[in-house]
């Protein structure tokens, strides 16, 4: 499936999954999605937690089923029905989330995703879709997969053992991450690390807006407002391969260091990165890597 339609990096545009869950209308990015398969046998985990339905083998490969009606309604799926999952990579964990039915794939633009705005479910959602028969919500995976093991939490516990070095408290770091948790978490343990002085987007463009001001302002000396930018692939409004391209093909800015960093970054995908410039690409939630990574690119 995924060979087939895998967009160029830049482009603006996306292609979404559309699934459904009890009659509501909700979506993916493709390149989140390994495969969508029929859902089969399902054995009961050793998990007390009512939105793991169990675990599942695909091909040899044993994986957590997530019961995305529960955490989404409060409803446990039905498995004497007939569903269909879809099975995802998030942070190089493959995770199956059953889902009732498939719609289709679409492609839209960021630009036409808009932020959630106090909709239903809106806090599981990182963005919202017009289209003819309605509103998708882009579901926040990263969120629901967070806070599923909220236990293990890899950013709470690299805050906890991270050194903070007072050089690193001058540096001027710019981060667009659309998730509204892996925020505030990268947020905890950068400051840990002695880089306080960060400023924080939830959407592409409002990051390269501010960096453009700062260009119009100082120039070739931009440094002055900003460092450095991380950055996310999969973000409302403007996505991260673009704000990269357009960073990295202007005369000015292109000495700007950009770290991607995005649980999208699998082996087949990491040349998306390099096409469009960036400097570091970092797969979440590799927090040494990208602290290693801010050293290396602002020392």
């Amino acid at each position: 499936m995924k060979s087939s339609v895998l967009l160029e990096a830049g482009t603006g545009e996306v292609e979404i999954i559309v699934f459904i869950v009890n009659g509501n209308a909700y979506c993916i990015n493709v390149l989140k999605t390994r495969e969508i398969i029929r859902l089969s046998e399902v054995r009961p985990g050793a998990v007390d937690n009512k939105s793991i339905l169990g675990l599942a083998s695909v091909r040899d490969k044993v994986m957590t089923v997530v019961d995305l009606s529960y955490i989404l309604d409060k409803k446990q799926t039905d498995l004497s029905e007939s569903k269909m999952a879809l099975v995802c990579e998030f942070n190089r964990q493959e995770i199956m989330f059953v889902v009732d039915s498939i719609v289709g794939i679409q492609r839209v633009k960021w630009a036409d995703i808009a932020k959630p705005d106090g909709l239903l479910k809106a806090s599981l959602a990182v963005g919202n879709i017009l289209t003819d028969n309605g509103i998708l919500l882009l579901l926040d995976f990263e969120k629901i997969v967070t806070d599923l093991s909220d236990s293990e939490n890899v950013y709470l516990k690299k805050k906890a053992t991270m050194t903070s070095k007072t050089e690193r408290e001058g540096k001027k770091v710019f981060i667009a991450e659309d998730s509204k948790t892996i925020r505030s978490l990268l947020k905890e343990v950068l400051i840990a690390a002695g880089y306080i002085n960060l400023t924080l987007f939830d959407n592409g463009q409002d990051a390269l807006r501010a960096i453009y001001e700062i260009k119009e302002k100082h120039g070739a000396a931009f440094n002055k407002g900003v460092d450095l930018l991380i950055t996310d692939i999969e973000m409302p409004i403007l996505d991260g391969h673009t704000v990269t391209r357009r960073i990295k093909e202007d005369p000015i800015l292109n000495e700007l260091p950009v770290i991607i960093f995005s649980s999208l970054i699998t082996d087949d995908l990491f040349h998306k990165g390099e096409k469009v410039g960036a400097d570091r690409q970092i797969s979440k939630p590799s927090i040494d890597g990208l602290v290693a990574s801010l050293d290396e690119l602002l020392f």
